[in-house]
């Protein structure tokens, strides 16, 4: 007799729903309801943003970490540029840029997720959403941002990062800046793919040229504002001394 366990997550419930050994919870059009109601109350929690930047990082990093510090400075230099920032919401790096966008008063969002372990919401959060899906998570991270600021992480940050870049590839989105930030970090990854997946004719010259690479708050500031301005959105002048936060 084969064992039946509940799934962990509601995302484990709708990938293993054809599964013998994942207990079926829902109906088909409940799933369906609840992607939906998902999606409404994103839009209708972020219709706000106008101008965001999300940014990636591993939740490990602590707080006396350089990256830490250097994640909480682009994110203060961003919103001090009228950027919203859009995070996943948790600790370390996530923190970190929450952490800078309070700081330059601007609107600072965590867009959480459902896991089978506890990942707790950061303190810095003007909204704070936490979702089921990873994929209507994914729409909202796009759909509210001019570009990606990736620093240092796991599974989950590269999965960002390689969303973004097979968007972009394929058309789906356009004028939209992927920056690297930790050159010590990122440059073996960059070095494979081109040593690897260019040089094997998987991927094309123009491919390695949509992620920027660089440890400068002032260099991913600019590229932003290039993609920024490439997708025809409002100029962002500097926000006055002594803005509060924007709740």
């Amino acid at each position: 007799m084969t064992d039946v366990r509940r799934p962990a997550t509601t995302d484990e419930e709708l990938l293993g729903a054809e599964v013998p050994t994942v207990a079926v919870e829902r109906t088909e059009a409940e799933r369906l309801q609840r992607i939906h109601d998902e999606l409404v109350t994103g839009f209708k929690a972020l219709q706000a943003v106008d101008c965001g930047v999300s940014i990636f990082g591993s939740a490990r990093t602590p707080a006396d970490h350089p990256d830490y510090a250097l994640a909480r400075e682009v994110a203060r230099r961003l919103g001090a540029r009228g950027y919203e920032i859009l995070t996943g919401g948790g600790p370390g790096l996530m923190e970190a840029a929450n952490r800078g966008a309070r700081e330059a008063g601007t609107l600072s969002v965590g867009l959480n997720i459902e896991l089978p372990f506890e990942e707790r919401a950061n303190d810095y959060l003007d909204i704070s959403l936490v979702f089921h899906f990873f994929f209507t998570r994914k729409v909202m991270f796009v759909r509210y941002a001019t570009g990606f600021v990736v620093f240092p992480g796991g599974y989950g940050t590269l999965d960002e990062l390689f969303e973004a870049l097979v968007l972009i590839q394929t058309g789906k989105i356009r004028h939209f800046p992927v920056v690297l930030v930790g050159t010590a970090y990122w440059r073996g990854l960059l070095d494979w793919i081109r040593e690897r997946m260019l040089a094997d004719g998987m991927i094309d010259s123009t491919d390695v040229e949509l992620m920027q690479l660089t440890d400068d708050p002032d260099e991913v500031v600019a590229l932003i504002d290039a993609g920024a301005s490439r997708q025809g959105r409002r100029p962002l002048p500097q926000p006055p001394t002594g803005t509060g936060t924007r709740g």
